[in-house]
């Protein structure tokens, strides 16, 4: 979890299943982040994304700051000044 929260502490984009969202919320979880706490809002044209605690719980690492999380989805955070 900890490589996890330090991947999304500074990202204004999330690449989630192939495609970019851009980051509107992030909660940094810490020891009063319960289950249902949102924790990621990101859009990208007019589909939102929202992830809770629970579902990044389990967040398993596949390198170079990408994860799978327990539903499967795949993420990678990312700052604007990878974009070019």
């Amino acid at each position: 979890m900890l490589n996890f929260i330090e991947a999304m502490q500074n990202a204004d984009f999330v690449f989630i299943d192939r495609e970019i969202f851009e980051t509107r919320y992030l909660r940094i979880p810490d020891e009063n982040t319960v289950a249902d706490d949102i924790v990621l809002e990101a859009s990208h044209d007019d589909t939102e994304v929202t992830l809770i605690h629970s579902d990044i719980d389990q967040a398993k690492p596949l390198g170079a700051d990408f994860f799978r999380l327990k539903n499967g989805m795949v993420v990678h955070f990312f700052a604007a000044t990878v974009v070019h």
